[in-house]
């Protein structure tokens, strides 16, 4: 098979890239080479150049057709405008990431399939991807273009730890407040459920899509099984540091009215919902997906990864003093309350 992947160094799509290399298929990065080191192989073809710029990307592909082409940056319609004029003659299979937090707000059946509507009014960011997913179904439609739309939900690899609440730096300060044994807030009071995915145990079923004649003009999600609270989830990574982290619940809805960060969308729009995912249609179009990595595992590896790796602890002074202001302000609330 001869990919191409826009990106294909990011969270999801650099454990896809590599298990492309390791299946032995002909791999293609369309990217800016930033952090094209992470793959260190010689055995991925890289186009360097910015696919906004889409003369240069037009020069640089030159006479270049492929099987498959996957899209990870493309974020509003406009991008996909684009890569149809630049890949729609040359293209065997178009991939777009979508997000599950594209799928209604609040859920009407707490079972997620690939048929639960698409409606999240809280994020716009879920929006754009709802409205991205139409244009390209369109296409299909009416022009037979071969899309293939793919979801998914909360994705992790070694490189940052999956959390609900965090500043604009990531997970880290998150982190360093549980070694530190500083309180940390939990969005809601904790029972709410959610699901993370390895971003190995996805690049499974997304290769597997790859290719694929039964996934053309077809939507599928790509998650764990395992349904985990979020108070089980932050109970996991405090044990994979080996410390009892100080867990402070606190309303979505005042985390949202209280915060300069997007808690808003982030949170209300999808964190802050439990959702639980059937995944019977991936795994009958790519019957080898199973996710093998259950999470109190996967987050052991990720957390020995950082704290071996200084340059993914990005400390984060205005988040970690954010909350001692938040906390501080329910604890006086509470005393006043009395």
């Amino acid at each position: 098979m001869k990919a191409l992947l826009i990106g294909g160094t990011g969270t999801i799509s650099t454990s896809i890239s590599r298990k492309l290399i390791a299946d032995g298929h002909e791999l293609y990065l369309l990217n800016r080479g930033s952090r094209n080191d992470l793959l260190g192989t010689d055995k991925v073809q890289y186009i360097t150049c910015d696919i906004n710029d889409e003369a240069a990307v037009l020069k640089a592909l030159g006479e270049l057709e492929f099987d498959v082409v996957a899209d990870f940056i493309a974020f509003e319609r406009e991008h996909l405008e684009r890569d149809y004029r630049i890949f729609k003659d040359r293209v065997g299979q178009f991939i777009f990431i979508s997000s599950a937090s594209a799928y209604q707000k609040p859920l009407s059946n707490y079972l997620i399939t690939e048929s639960t509507p698409l409606a999240n009014p809280f994020w716009q960011y879920s929006r754009d991807k709802i409205e991205c997913e139409k244009y390209l179904m369109d296409l299909y439609r009416e022009e037979g273009f071969p899309v293939t739309i793919i979801r998914p939900s909360h994705t992790y690899d070694v490189r940052s730890v999956p959390l609900g609440v965090h500043g604009d730096n990531g997970s880290w300060q998150v982190i360093r407040r549980m070694m530190d044994g500083k309180p940390v807030i939990v969005h809601g009071d904790g029972t709410s459920l959610w699901t993370m995915t390895s971003a190995k145990d996805f690049a499974v079923g997304f290769v597997g899509i790859m290719n694929n004649i039964h996934a053309i003009g077809e939507t599928f999600h790509i998650t764990s099984d395992e349904s985990l609270t979020w108070e089980q989830i932050y109970l996991a990574i405090g044990k994979a540091l080996n410390v009892k982290p100080d867990l402070r619940f606190v309303s979505s809805e005042l985390l949202a009215e209280c915060s300069q960060y997007d808690f808003n969308g982030a949170l209300l729009g999808d964190k802050a919902r439990s959702v639980v995912f059937d995944n019977s249609k991936i795994k009958r179009a790519v019957p080898e997906f199973v996710c093998t990595t259950r999470f109190d595992q996967g987050i052991k590896e990720t957390i020995d990864y950082i704290l071996a790796h200084p340059e993914y602890q990005l400390v984060d002074e205005e988040f970690d003093a954010w909350c001692d202001r938040l906390l501080l302000a329910i604890e006086k609330l509470k005393l006043e309350m009395k």
